[in-house]
């Protein structure tokens, strides 16, 4: 313990020793003591040293350490004050903070290094990682804290080298997540970070947290730690979410099947107060919104960001999200984020679009949301990143919504605008923009109504129709034409931003506008200013800045070229082309089309679809605009080199390609309209097979209510015959009173009527025979029919044996009742001989009348009963047969309308085989025309390219006909 004093700094004589030389005394304290009370002491001190001398003590303790931890586990203490030492000798958090802003630049890479290197000789063992993830299991606070911390480190320090150690450690990752299910909430919440380290960049780790419950627990503690105004451990919950969902689309998959989006709403739920929001909510809400543009991020899937859309709609969540957009007193960062959010949350969904342009902002009069925003966005007092934003959410809102843009394009036209004034259009908002002084205002507006216009060509012929009014007593000018002017005018007007960026801005809206809109380009052309100004533009040689209006110059003046219809004999494409080569040279003109895309700033707008910009002088490029350049460089540089010729030849293929377009969509058309009366027609044949089943079940059920009947009436039979017996034995009771001779009388009417049944029946029978006689012929008549009909004709073979064999019971039934009669016709004539012989013997004494009269009566009331029930089973039986003749005609006639569908069905499959050889034909043809366009060098597309342009075609005349 004198050893120790000295250490610990007590009072000692001599020179006390050096800080290397004590921790090596200590370690060999901790290596060779005996007793554990001497080596948890020694334990304790390196523990108080590390902090101060972190080398030596890790280059020189580091191994007795772990040896510790490998021997002395049943001492939680000194368990603790090991990995205690560990961890201050690994982790560089401490340094860190210790660390003055002077010396921090100097020693952090220090600080690194030494960090990094330690953890390498820690986990060059990978037995030591996993005696660490057995140490965090122990429930003691003072061994599992000290654990999860040095683990948390580790996978700071050499985060991949860690994560594979445990992703191959049985059971590594569930041991972990038990951390977070810990009552103790300083574990809880560090467990929370090492989570966070462990599933950084690695997607196998991800799933398997994710599998193990994580989200359910995650999004319980931060609901219990009250959503948004929660502390810091709902801000690395949210951190650690992001980690399981971003990039990872199995992990995505799961929490929107798990129903965790909906769990999401209230986290959005804020009140009308929202002033005085503190930083920490800022954040966490912050990082909330972050998530939900996780889930629905244009780089995902298309399917999955549409099933995460269509979920947060329905829960909600987007409605709760444009209630955010329009609360007064919300911070300007967390606005800008939310109007993000909203934009990919309704980007590509029309429902979700749908129900955006009718959200209302809560002013007097109402105004719509979008039209709110874009006051926001041509405002040039508003915040750079909230008009950036503004203009993401309306790109959103119209991008693949033709109903939106028609919405936005009809607020231009004349017959729509408001007379009054009374109100503010989006479309008179944008043309404020696109006119304003302010070049950022001028370059939003322009890209909004780009994209009002995008790969819609309906719309931009629509547009041509705006005019618009310059000054008083000036006749006005269309939209175009003012565009152009601006444009030609340059830096003659004084405009607050950069000059370029404006003129920019108009040409991107000039290309998307003429591109694929041969009247657009008649209507450009026809201004005899434009032609000169843009080759005059080409052919200067200007400043690094002017390069890239001249390369937007030679775009647009190639989109002339390339969808000219030759309509305006003095800018047809081959004169044009001549101005070119005249003025400009096609080299020199190809080159300045290449600067387009060799721009800095084309290449980082290309990179995503939001518009993130460091500064408002680097706003130039859209990410739409940018798929355009790249799909018209390359035609445009071919179309300048071709020959007139050439034109005409590939105008030719063209119109026969339209042509024969024209003829496959006629007939696909035809083939659609077929394949409709084909299913209808199979509709048909199963409701009629489905009435057939029913009729064939009803049957059925009745034989069975037949068979039931046959058995009663058997036993009714057979207890007749009990009773006949019984009667016998006291037939000379019977033959006292003259009895004998009535009742033979009535047997013989019964007989009578028997025999007339039987009579009946054979009647029936033999009418059946003929039926059946019938049924057989026409089945030989028609036995060379199709296969369809045969397979409905043994339908109606099986019907007829069923017949048949029915008849063969009715037979089988009729010789048992004549049977019957014999029998009885016997027990007559017994009766009769009987009464012959008692006749002598009448006239006994008066005990024998009165038992006589009992058994009279007694036997009249069970011939009575008899007679009613064989009068009721033959009405039952004579209903039975009436049903049967009933069902089968109905059999019959469904017979004969299975026929004539099936005749309707292969005059139809004909027909369609006619069809399919003349696709066949025309397919040729088709193919031969594209090998020709091929040796004269024009883009040809290939059949599945023309198949999705079909069905894109198909998609947006199903939207039109919905906005009609």
């Amino acid at each position: 313990m004198n050893f120790l004093r000295g250490v610990m700094g007590g009072p000692s004589a001599g020179p006390q020793p050096s800080g290397a030389d004590t921790i090596q005394k200590l370690c060999d304290r901790v290596a060779s003591s005996t007793l554990l009370d001497d080596r948890r002491d020694a334990v304790r001190a390196l523990k108080s040293l590390s902090k101060k001398y972190r080398l030596e003590v890790g280059i020189q303790a580091m191994e007795h350490l772990i040896h510790v931890l490998q021997t002395d586990r049943s001492d939680s203490e000194i368990i603790g004050y090991a990995l205690d030492t560990l961890y201050n000798v690994i982790s560089n958090d401490l340094e860190e903070e210790e660390q003055d802003d002077s010396e921090e630049e100097n020693s952090a890479k220090q600080v690194d290094d030494l960090g990094s290197q330690f953890t390498e000789i820690f986990i060059k063992q990978q037995e030591n990682v996993t005696l660490l993830l057995t140490l965090v299991e122990e429930f003691d606070f003072h061994v599992r804290w000290p654990g999860v911390k040095l683990l948390t480190s580790l996978l700071k320090q050499q985060g991949p080298q860690v994560q594979q150690i445990i992703l191959v450690s049985p059971m590594g990752v569930s041991r972990l997540m038990d951390l977070l299910a810990d009552s103790r909430e300083v574990i809880r919440n560090d467990g929370v970070l090492l989570l966070q380290q462990l599933t950084k960049s690695n997607a196998a780790i991800q799933k398997i947290v994710a599998f193990e419950n994580a989200f359910e627990r995650l999004l319980d503690i931060i609901t219990e730690e009250g959503n948004s105004d929660g502390g810091i451990v709902v801000e690395d919950c949210l951190l650690l979410l992001q980690n399981l969902l971003k990039n990872n689309n199995s992990n995505q998959n799961f929490f929107k099947e798990g129903s965790y989006i909906q769990r999401m709403k209230p986290w959005f739920e804020v009140g009308d107060d929202n002033c005085g929001w503190s930083a920490q909510k800022v954040t966490n809400l912050h990082l909330m919104l972050q998530l939900v543009r996780v889930l629905v991020s244009p780089t995902n899937p298309p399917g999955a960001t549409s099933s995460c859309q269509k979920a947060m709609f329905h829960c909600g969540l987007l409605q709760q999200l444009c209630t955010i957009l329009m609360a007064t007193g919300v911070p300007a960062d967390i606005l800008t984020e939310t109007i993000n959010t909203v934009s990919e949350v309704i980007r590509g969904c029309q429902t979700n679009q749908d129900y955006f342009a009718s959200v209302n902002a809560p002013s007097n009069p109402p105004r719509p949301a979008i039209v709110v925003l874009l006051m926001s966005m041509v405002n040039e007092r508003q915040p750079f990143v909230l008009r950036c934003a503004v203009l993401y959410c309306f790109q959103c809102f119209l991008y693949k919504n033709q109903k939106g843009q028609g919405e936005i394009v009809s607020t231009l036209l004349p017959s729509t605008i408001d007379a009054t004034g009374n109100s503010v259009s989006a479309g008179q908002l944008l043309c404020g923009g696109l006119f304003s002084t302010d070049s950022l205002s001028n370059w939003c507006a322009a890209v909004a109504l780009a994209h009002a216009l995008q790969e819609n060509a309906t719309l931009k012929e629509q547009l041509l129709r705006v005019q618009l009014a310059t000054s008083i007593g000036n006749p006005p000018v269309s939209l175009l034409q003012q565009c152009t002017n601006i444009l030609s005018q340059g830096d003659k007007i004084d405009r607050r931003g950069s000059k370029v960026q404006t003129r920019v801005g108009l040409l991107m809206l000039l290309c998307t506008w003429l591109s694929n809109c041969s009247i657009a380009v008649t209507h450009f052309l026809h201004n005899p200013a434009n032609v000169p100004f843009l080759t005059g533009q080409i052919a200067e040689n200007l400043g690094e800045e002017e390069q890239l209006v001249q390369g937007l110059c030679a775009l647009l003046l190639g989109i002339s070229i390339y969808y000219n219809d030759n309509s305006l004999e003095n800018y047809r494409k081959e004169k044009l082309k001549q101005l070119i080569e005249k003025r400009i040279g096609r080299e020199n003109f190809i080159e300045k089309l290449g600067f387009i895309s060799k721009h800095e700033l084309y290449s980082r707008a290309a990179q995503k679809p939001q518009p993130s910009f460091s500064s408002p002088d680097h706003m130039m490029f859209d990410h739409e605009f940018t798929k355009l350049v790249k799909e018209l460089e390359g035609v445009i540089s071919k179309a300048i080199y071709k020959s007139s010729e050439e034109d005409k030849k590939e105008e030719e293929v063209k119109k026969t390609l339209e042509q024969h377009d024209n003829i496959v969509t006629h007939y696909k058309k035809v083939i659609r309209e077929q394949d409709q009366e084909l299913e209808e027609l199979k509709q048909r044949i199963n409701t009629l097979t489905s009435q057939n089943e029913q009729l064939q079940a009803t049957v059925t059920q009745q034989v069975s209510q037949i068979q039931q009947h046959k058995d009663q009436y058997n036993l009714l039979k057979v207890q007749l015959g009990k009773d006949t017996q019984h009667h016998n034995s006291h037939s000379d009771t019977f033959q006292m009173n003259g009895i004998q001779t009535e009742e033979v009388s009535k047997l013989k009417e019964e007989l009578e009527e028997w025999k007339n049944k039987h009579e009946l029946l054979q009647g029936q029978l033999r009418e059946k025979d003929s039926v059946i006689e019938k049924l057989n012929s026409s089945q030989l008549e028609m036995g060379t029919t199709e296969q369809s009909s045969q397979t409905i004709k043994s339908a109606g073979l099986e019907h007829n044996s069923e017949l048949q064999k029915e008849l063969e019971m009715l037979r089988s039934q009729i010789q048992l009742q004549a049977a019957e009669i014999s029998k009885l016709q016997m027990e007559n004539q017994k009766l009769q001989v009987m009464n012959a012989a008692a006749d002598p013997a009448l006239g006994d004494s008066g005990a024998t009348a009165a038992t006589s009269s009992e058994l009279e009566a007694r036997l009249e009331q069970e011939i009575k009963e008899l007679k009613s029930e064989v009068k009721a089973l033959s009405e039952e039986k004579e209903s039975l047969k009436q049903h049967l003749d009933s069902s089968s005609s109905t059999v019959a006639i469904l017979q004969d309308e299975k026929s004539k569908l099936q005749r309707e069905v292969a005059e139809s499959k004909k027909e369609q085989d006619d069809l399919l050889v003349l696709l066949a034909d025309q397919d040729q043809k088709i193919s031969a025309l594209k090998i020709k366009l091929k040796d004269l060098g024009v883009p040809v597309e290939d059949e599945d390219d023309i198949e999705s342009g079909d069905q894109g075609d198909e998609d947006e005349d199903g939207d039109e006909d919905e906005q009609d």
